[in-house]
């Protein structure tokens, strides 16, 4: 039988990486490279992140609390507010931010990777994962939200092949409202996970 939190971690590791905002995240990568290359690079980026999600999985806190000698109600605190960040430098600055965060063109894998990626809200989640579940019913729920999210980015890669010509406007419409959108997601998320960094950091403290 599936445990009960197993849907509730899939879901969460699949808003964290918001495919919308990953979209919008690629949208030169997506135009710049041929639908093979694009696949071959999305699934190496893929694979290497679920690589670091599964050992955090399996890990969990430990690796804070042994390795880093840090708390883990810091990590959520901290991965909180850099996703607070990102938001509002989205909803004031739009598109124009993706092109400063991502960085140079030529460190296409590590820009890819960091920090939608791998970054604090998606380990957070991969670290809940293994402490709600069963090790192997946590690397299920890692691997099929990042399916679902590779697939989904695919699947984009070839609606934008298919509209760059034809639609263009709507193309540029959806960069635009989706990340919006996105944004606020982000910013949401941001704020839970600062609220359950403190909440953690109350039940150490008592």
């Amino acid at each position: 039988m599936i445990p009960s939190h197993f849907a509730d971690s899939l879901i969460l590791m699949l808003v964290l990486f918001n495919p919308l905002l990953m979209s919008i995240y690629l949208i030169d990568v997506v135009k710049e490279l041929d639908r093979r290359t694009f696949i071959r690079v999305i699934s190496r980026a893929f694979l290497i992140s679920g690589c670091v999600f599964l050992v955090f999985a399996w890990a969990g806190d430990a690796v804070f609390v042994r390795v880093l000698q840090v708390r883990f109600a810091a990590f959520l605190m901290f991965g909180g507010i850099v996703f607070l960040v990102l938001g509002l430098r989205y909803l004031t600055q739009g598109a124009k931010m993706i092109e400063t965060l991502r960085g140079p063109p030529e460190h296409l894998a590590g820009s890819i990777a960091m920090p939608f990626m791998i970054g604090p809200g998606t380990v957070s989640a991969s670290v809940l994962a293994g402490a709600r579940l069963p090790i192997g019913y946590a690397a299920l729920a890692i691997i099929a939200a990042l399916t679902a999210a590779c697939l989904m980015l695919i699947v984009f890669k070839y609606l934008h092949d298919y509209l760059k010509s034809r639609r263009e406007s709507v193309l540029e419409r959806y960069v635009e409202i989706a990340g919006r959108i996105s944004a606020l997601v982000i910013g949401t998320i941001a704020v839970e996970m600062i609220l359950k960094g403190i909440e953690l950091w109350l039940l150490e403290v008592r």
